[in-house]
This record gives structure tokens, sequence and C-alpha cells, in this order.
């Protein structure tokens, strides 16, 4: 399928189809008419790469993680390191969110003052 063809059945963007070509999450054929030709399986790997950046995964993460990915919620088969990997980016995310809850709580005290 085309690229436009991917992108309605994804509903994500062709630009974003684009990007992902470039950080290596996704690898179309070329025609000889030099067009992207995609497989009917990144359909789903598509899908894979939203769930995985909506749970806050970089591009990077998310690139060295796709060949561990299954399904479409999407599942894990637990490759080498990977389970490391995912431990680190919770692990990042909770201090995020520490830093926030803090900036949050000075705000309010700011706020709170007369």
């Amino acid at each position: 399928m085309l690229i436009g063809e991917l992108s309605r059945r994804t509903g994500v963007s062709t630009r974003l189809l684009r990007y992902y070509e470039e950080q290596g999450l996704l690898t179309p054929e070329r025609g000889s008419n030099g067009y992207r030709e995609y497989g009917e399986e990144s359909v789903l790997t598509v899908r894979q790469i939203r769930a995985l950046l909506d749970a806050g995964l970089t591009t990077e993460v998310i690139r060295s993680a796709l060949p561990c990915v299954r399904g479409e919620e999407p599942g894990f088969d637990w490759c080498a390191d990977l389970r490391g990997v995912l431990e680190r980016e919770l692990a990042d995310l909770e201090e995020r969110i520490d830093d926030l809850r803090r900036s949050r709580d000075a705000l309010a005290a700011y706020l709170a003052r007369p």
C-alpha cells in the first residue's frame, strides 16, 4: 500500500509516517517509481508505535523495543535488556512526576500567600 493508504488506515499523517521512517521505526520498500510501498504489517506497526508513544517512550526507545512488541495493545516478548530499558524509562517518568509535584506545590504556596 502507498503512504496515503497507510495514513488513512491508521489515522496518522503522512508527515508523521515519514518521520517514523527517518527514525528507523518503519521500513517501507521502494517501488520502481520510487514511491514508498508498505506491507500489511505496517498498519499494526504504526498502531504499536502510537501506543508506545502514548506511554511516554521516545522514538529511540521504541526503535529498540519494536522487535519485541507483539499485538496491538501492545504486549512484549521480553527480549534481552528490554525489561531493564522499560524499568529505567518508568523510573525517569516517576522522577519527572515528582519534580512536577514539587513545582506545583511551590507555585500553590506562592499563590496562597497574602
